[in-house]
């Protein structure tokens, strides 16, 4: 089977021009070759395609695989990860991970909240600010409040001044997120208790969580919160330990995968859940396309908690991609369940 591997590479990005921080989301060559590593002691011929605009020269010239792994994160829009399974769709060839509409609901954090909630699955109440205007009238959001960019990843926007405290705090912090990141501004009420980010594979009733880790912040650490500075430098600052807490880790594992079915996300990802004042689990964040280094990722750092290696992390992922390869895919008659 030829496997085609989509991926942004963060070195060609930054020799463009890019900033550090633009391209915070993208992969460094030892994430791209464990992956290709992991593919070929499948058995599996990998072609390596690159970026969407390399793929797209390629599509072009006529070149086709039986499957692509999409690890694109994309640069510009809400539709920046749906990018690379769009034109996939469009050109009818199967693809591992969750679909264009996934892709992009996911990415904007208000929209995905608005469909988790409307699962029934609890998530604290918020506001997206499109522009100062909005501020013009108080919000009816208990303080403290927690804002960050509404469709940004790696922790990019957030700082110890994502939490805020009063009022007099909010304009000033989404003034500066709106001018800094050019897009709406998720703001939440703050949840103070204890946070976890679940390891999911598989899709739909196949669904099933591989683990959850809890974030804990050392003296070094930015206090409480998950920040950009935290996740970037999180050697020293920040460890991890499986949760092992019954029924604790029931509990958050149930929302996880119930948001993960929720919205059609699909093989294998992340999402992020933190406990309110009651101790209840509230969904936080989707991320359907999950950091796979595994030397700092967290998905791959769960399996490792539970005994899963990376290359069984990534023959699973393909397993469940290769299972809808036969399937009618909805709305698509005689598609090829991409």
């Amino acid at each position: 089977m030829r496997v085609g591997l989509t991926y942004d590479l963060r070195d060609d990005y930054l020799a463009a021009g890019y900033s550090e921080v633009e391209t915070a989301e993208f992969d460094q060559p030892e994430t791209i070759d464990a992956i290709a590593g992991a593919l070929q002691r499948q058995g599996l011929a990998v072609d390596r395609i690159g970026s969407a605009q390399q793929l797209t020269a390629r599509l072009v010239a006529g070149d086709r695989w039986d499957l692509v792994f999409n690890f694109c994160e994309g640069l510009y829009g809400f539709g920046r990860e749906s990018l690379v399974p769009a034109l996939l769709d469009a050109w009818r060839i199967p693809y591992v991970f969750s679909d264009p509409l996934a892709c992009a609901l996911t990415l904007h954090k208000g929209m995905a909240k608005h469909v988790v909630r409307g699962h029934g699955l609890a998530t604290p109440d918020f506001a997206v600010i499109e522009s100062p205007a909005d501020l013009a009238t108080s919000l009816p959001l208990r303080y403290p409040l927690f804002a960050k960019p509404v469709a940004e990843g790696t922790g990019k926007g957030i700082s110890i001044a994502s939490r805020i405290d009063s009022p007099a705090m909010l304009e000033p912090v989404c003034r500066a997120l709106l001018e800094e990141h050019r897009q709406p501004v998720l703001v939440e009420e703050f949840l103070p208790g204890r946070e976890f980010t679940v390891g999911l594979i598989g899709t739909g009733q196949a669904a099933e969580a591989l683990g959850t880790m809890e974030v804990h912040f050392g003296p070094k650490a930015d206090p409480g919160i998950y920040t950009f500075d935290n996740k970037a430098h999180w050697e020293g600052r920040v460890s991890y330990a499986l949760l092992t807490e019954e029924p604790l880790v029931e509990a958050v594992e149930a929302l996880a995968v119930s948001a993960w079915r929720a919205l059609g996300c699909r093989d294998g990802g992340r999402l992020d859940i933190r406990l309110d004042a009651a101790g209840i689990p509230n969904f936080i964040e989707a991320n359907p396309l999950a950091g796979l280094n595994p030397g700092h990722s967290d998905l791959p750092f769960i399996c490792g908690f539970k005994g899963i290696s990376f290359d069984q992390l990534i023959q699973r992922i393909v397993a469940s991609a290769l299972s809808r390869v036969t399937q009618p895919s909805a709305g698509s008659p005689g598609a090829t369940g991409q």
